[in-house]
């Protein structure tokens, strides 16, 4: 029987199971009284899946027989299977991305790690001296975010107030020039608005709440230059010594270390720190864009309200020492910021030693006293302190007092366009002279301020007077000059 032959018999059975169960019978290997067998699912399942598997098989092996194009196959295959897996591994690197940008915007909402090079090593150290700094009544900030907070400010513009950049396009400071009275000029570096209100802040809520030595009168709240002058009226001599560069000799560490000695951790510190102090920085300007270089180590700027308080407090060492030795030797001793003052009531053969001491203890506290601003003034020579006459009683000197009279008197006769006074508005600044003669000699200064205020009535220069406050009121958000005290209390810097 042929294969013909053989294919139309099974088809005559019935099909493949049919003659398989035939030939079984007829072989006598199934016995007839069973009946016909009937294929369970499993089987069928199983058969289904060979019957696959088969046609996968001889599909391969037919691809196989062509080389060139099994490996087209294969190549293509893994070229696939290596694209799902870039993008498998893709969408995973974008994922743990944005998870570690929302991770890193969530931390810089409550915290702060760099602030620039040479300056952020000491952020990790979070740890206050909370009893020394409740013992002093100072506030404490368990992190960076509270005392933003306390600032009232975010901690996107407390990172941008502190950050310490080697090259900016930026600057906090606006930088001008103010006439000394003895010739020359001081370089004043005020602060901008934001900053400004900020260090404010600090020297309300910190500073002013540091309890200084009692020697120190400049820039000190119930204390002025008729204090600092009060202990050497009637002196045989009085020497006086003028610190050069005093706020710039004050770098950024020794400010740091003035907010670590309070008991702040060395994070809010270094915060504290960059906030008060400024670096030295070069101009230059390149495709039409001006940038400023630092050129130095950050300082106190002359001009910040926080400088004077933070060189007090800076100063309590150097203070206590001055003290020391003048009361050793009989002599009083006070400071006005940068201006120091011994007098003597007794025998003064020793001033040239005090003068000898006091130089080695500013050198030693990192200071450097003016050589041009050395003065000694003995009896029956007029002897000032701080712009204060000290001979008999605290007085304002008769030339002073001379030219207030002619400047009055101009106003009367030649009216204003004819006056020049001060360094603001004429009519505010006799206003402010008149308040500082009446808080050195309150019985000269009555009858000036009496008489000023006559003249303030004039409705022409009342109405001009509004005008200049009120264009004052409306500049205070800008830059300040210095941080000088209010009612003319430092005129005797301008003469």
């Amino acid at each position: 029987m042929d294969r013909e032959q053989l294919w139309s018999y099974v088809k005559s059975l019935g099909g493949r199971d049919e003659f398989i169960l035939h030939e079984m019978k007829r072989l006598g290997f199934w016995d007839v009284s069973q009946g016909v067998p009937k294929l369970s699912e499993e089987l069928r399942e199983q058969r289904k899946t060979l019957e696959t598997e088969l046609s996968e098989a001889l599909a391969k092996q037919k691809k196989y027989k062509d080389r060139q194009k099994m490996l087209r196959e294969l190549r293509k295959q893994r070229m696939a299977e290596a694209k799902k897996r870039r993008g498998e591994t893709k969408e995973k690197r974008n994922r743990e991305r944005a998870e570690r940008a929302e991770r890193w915007s969530a931390q810089m909402q409550e915290d702060i790690q760099w602030l620039g090079p040479g300056v952020s090593a000491g952020l990790r150290n979070v740890e206050s001296d909370e009893a020394q700094l409740t013992a002093m009544g100072l506030p404490v900030f368990p992190n960076l975010k509270v005392l933003a907070e306390a600032m009232k400010v975010s901690m996107n513009e407390l990172r941008f107030l502190a950050y310490d950049k080697k090259v900016t396009r930026t600057i906090h400071y606006k930088k001008f020039k103010l006439a000394k009275k003895t010739g020359g000029f001081r370089e004043i570096s005020a602060p901008g608005p934001r900053l400004k209100a900020v260090q404010h802040w600090i020297l309300e809520n910190v500073l002013n709440k540091t309890r200084l030595h009692p020697a120190a009168h400049g820039f000190v709240p119930a204390r002025s230059i008729v204090t600092n002058a009060a202990p050497h009226i009637g002196a045989a001599v009085v020497v006086n010594l003028d610190v050069k560069d005093f706020f710039p000799s004050v770098t950024y560490q020794r400010v740091k270390g003035v907010f670590r000695s309070l008991g702040y951790s060395e994070q809010i510190s270094t915060v504290l720190a960059l906030l008060c102090t400024e670096p030295q920085v070069a101009e230059m300007e390149m495709d039409g864009t001006k940038y400023f270089i630092a050129t130095d180590q950050r300082r106190l700027p002359q001009g910040a309200p926080t400088s004077p308080a933070i060189t007090n407090i800076l100063c309590w060492g150097m203070d206590r020492r001055f003290e020391g030795v003048a009361r050793s030797l009989g002599w009083n001793y006070t400071r006005y910021a940068d201006d120091l003052t011994f007098s003597k009531k007794g025998n003064t053969n020793d001033t040239n030693r005090i003068l000898w001491q006091a130089q080695q203890i500013l050198e030693n506290e990192g200071f450097t006293v003016h050589p041009d601003k050395i003065k000694v003034m003995r009896n029956g020579h007029r002897k000032e302190v701080t712009g204060v006459v000290v001979n008999e009683k605290a007085n304002v000197s008769r030339e002073k007092l001379k030219k207030f009279r002619a400047v009055l008197h101009r106003l009367e006769t030649k009216g204003i366009a004819e006056v020049q006074f001060g360094q603001g508005h004429v009519l505010e600044s006799i206003q402010g002279f008149a308040n500082y003669v009446l808080m050195v000699n309150p019985e000269k200064g009555a009858a000036l301020k009496a008489q000023v205020n006559a003249l303030l009535s004039k409705p022409e220069w009342k109405k001009l007077l509004e005008k200049a406050q009120h264009q004052k009121a409306q500049a205070s958000a800008q830059p300040i000059a210095v941080p000088v005290a209010n009612n003319g209390l430092d005129w005797w810097r301008m003469w």
